[in-house]
């Protein structure tokens, strides 16, 4: 049976052989994008070279990449999701297509990794008349030749033009009928604005054999939420590019190849859950031996203590490491470890410290493959200790407030004072639920998740106001406002020091907002001297120059950057230069106006903390007329 760790390298051996360069996974803290709270797939740090922008490592890439996708939390325990996970990932940028993606795959999947082909079906996309795009042709020719190269009968599925959770609305012959198309799962575009790219999806899925559950409809299919099928690969062809007139072929074609190496691991060894394999066993073990209670027993509880905290090591152990807060991405944080330590209380855990002694596990397990989270073990553990005691403190707050509500007349405890318990003091509803039971009291729920629900609301509308945009929003005012903070950065460390590192960047067209790690407020002399450099910089009307070079080089070079590289890889450098003086030369992906004299009079608006030991900055581009005014 081949380990997780034996998968992650056929598969990158595989690829290398493909004539593919291997690159390193990026930080899960994006830079640059404020679109995303954390990395949530392979693609998104390569977007760039998507659009068209050129990869110092050539046009065929693969790589395993650190994901968190926060959205799933809830999902957690039903056999197949994570909120971090590693998305094992193949790139062509131009360079071949669907039959060499597709025959490729399929060779790894029946000849590498020995999994049976006549459990595997694969979903391709049904076209649209109204969008002019007509059905993927060109996948079912290439996987019926696939299916016969290895004996197994391909014939071609009912179709589903609804909604494709519903699937066909008919019984399917799954001995024979083995390739799909959908509508609406197999397509795949990044949002709607003129120049998007998009495209047809196909994706693999791997028969457990697990019977139909007919409360998730009449007729099992690919698609069906029940669990018997579990998608482990999706192979999106960049096709198209979205234009006034709706969507036209590109000269250029992209491949983007993702697939959960948890996902893969559970179907190569034969396991029937993703926390089953040996990605996982050692945390369960460990958690075991601090409950005294077996996994099989309380398997919800394991699968979500031992997910959340994975997912907390990554993020806190991320060379841009973010800690517990009570914002942004530090909330995600805050609320992966709480909820861990809620969910264990019903495993009754006495230890003290206990999560930090899981976070070892963890940190142990990864080792050889992330070498970030053993350098940054101190602080994973620090963190983890300091979160699990305030929120002691929390608990006993709540429970306090608790009973003042329970010392009322009433034998009910409305949905908006359980929500208060929530929303003001971090009390989980399942806990003021479970007080309730034990003293008699009825629990509105109904109430609770209404105001449950528009809270949520007014916090997507916010948090859709705040991370709109993206990397792929490469205007001439975000390359701008990238170049200022390139000049800024190198303004920090000559004012404050060389300890000064970048721990997160988030650019719109608008505003540069940037993170670094330094222990103190900064003093308005300080910014002043900082806001001075940068200008002088734009004065100089200096050159921004890009070269491609090694790792090694670029070190030797002088230029800064996170340098956890493990592969050979090159990178692009980018050095802002006039005839007398070097301002910056910093390993970056770009983009970047052409000269400074593009970029107006620089100007900070705020400084402010953070999180403990980081402090952050907001500053804008002002057209230079105005500062004349």
């Amino acid at each position: 049976m081949l380990t997780s760790q034996q998968i992650r390298e056929k598969y990158l051996n595989f690829f290398q052989a493909k004539q593919h360069a291997i690159i390193a996974s990026s930080s899960l803290v994006p830079e640059n994008d404020p679109s995303l709270l954390f990395i949530n797939s392979g693609m998104s740090p390569l977007i760039p070279y998507l659009m068209g922008e050129r990869h110092p490592n050539g046009n065929r890439l693969a790589n395993s990449q650190k994901c968190c996708r926060t959205e799933d939390i809830n999902e957690v325990g039903d056999n197949r999701h994570n909120t971090f996970f590693e998305m094992l990932g193949n790139w062509s940028l131009g360079d071949y297509y669907k039959k060499e993606q597709l025959d490729w795959w399929y060779e790894l999947l029946i000849e590498e990794f020995k999994i049976d082909p006549s459990r595997l079906y694969q979903t391709i996309y049904l076209g649209d008349e109204k969008l002019k795009i007509e059905r993927d042709s060109e996948s079912i020719n290439t996987l019926i030749n696939i299916f016969g190269k290895y004996s197994v009968e391909a014939n071609i599925g009912p179709d589903t033009d609804g909604k494709g959770e519903i699937g066909p609305g008919r019984e399917i012959d799954f001995q024979n009928e083995r390739i799909f198309a959908y509508r609406d799962k197999n397509w795949w575009q990044r949002g709607d604005a003129i120049g998007e790219l998009g495209g047809p999806d196909s994706e693999t899925f791997y028969d457990t054999k697990k019977n139909h559950d007919k409360k998730f409809g009449e007729f099992c299919h690919v698609n069906c939420d029940c669990g018997r099928f579990i998608e482990i690969g999706n192979s999106v062809f960049m096709q198209y590019q979205k234009t006034a007139n709706g969507w036209t072929e590109l000269p250029n074609k992209n491949v983007d190849f993702g697939g959960g190496l948890e996902r893969i691991s559970m179907v190569v060894q034969g396991k029937n859950n993703v926390f089953e394999t040996d990605l996982f066993i050692n945390t369960l073990t460990k958690i075991e031996e601090l409950s005294d209670k077996k996994y099989i027993d309380y398997q919800r509880e394991f699968e979500i203590i031992s997910d959340h905290l994975k997912s907390a090591v990554f993020i806190i152990g991320d060379e841009r490491g973010i800690v517990p807060t009570n914002t942004d991405q530090g909330y995600i944080v805050r609320r992966l470890i709480r909820r861990a330590i809620r969910f264990a209380r019903n495993l009754e855990i006495k230890k003290d410290s206990w999560i930090a002694l899981v976070a070892e596990i963890i940190i142990n397990d990864y080792n050889n493959i992330y070498a970030e989270l053993s350098k940054n073990k101190n602080k994973i553990i620090d963190e983890f200790n300091k979160e699990e005691a305030k929120f002691k403190t929390t608990l006993e707050k709540g429970i306090i407030e608790y009973k003042k509500i329970k010392s009322q007349d009433s034998k009910i405890i409305s949905g908006t004072e359980a929500f208060n318990l929530y929303q003001t003091y971090g009390f989980p509803l399942e806990m003021t639920e479970e007080l309730a039971m034990e003293d008699g009291l009825t629990l509105n729920i109904e109430e609770f998740e209404e105001e449950l629900k528009k809270h949520q609301i007014l916090s997507r509308t916010s948090s859709e106001a705040k991370f709109k945009g993206g990397l792929a929003d490469t205007n001439i005012e975000t390359a701008k406002l990238h170049t200022a903070t390139h000049l800024m950065l190198s303004a920090l460390k000559q004012v404050l020091g060389n300890h000064i590192e970048q721990k997160g960047s988030n650019i719109t067209g608008e505003r540069l907002r940037f993170d670094f790690s330094h222990p103190e407020k900064l003093t308005p002399e300080q910014l002043i001297k900082i806001e001075s450099i940068v200008n002088r910089a734009i004065n100089a009307k200096a050159q921004i120059n890009v070269v491609e070079l090694s790792v090694e080089d670029a070190k030797e070079q002088g230029a800064i950057g996170v340098f956890e590289l493990k592969y050979d890889e090159k990178v692009k450098v980018y050095t802002i230069e006039s005839e007398k003086e070097v301002f910056s030369k910093e390993i970056c992906g770009g983009p970047h106006a052409n000269n400074t004299e593009d970029l107006g009079h620089f100007k900070i608006v705020k400084e402010e903390s953070s999180s403990a030991g980081v402090r952050r900055i907001k500053a804008i581009l002002k057209n230079t007329l105005d500062t004349q005014k």
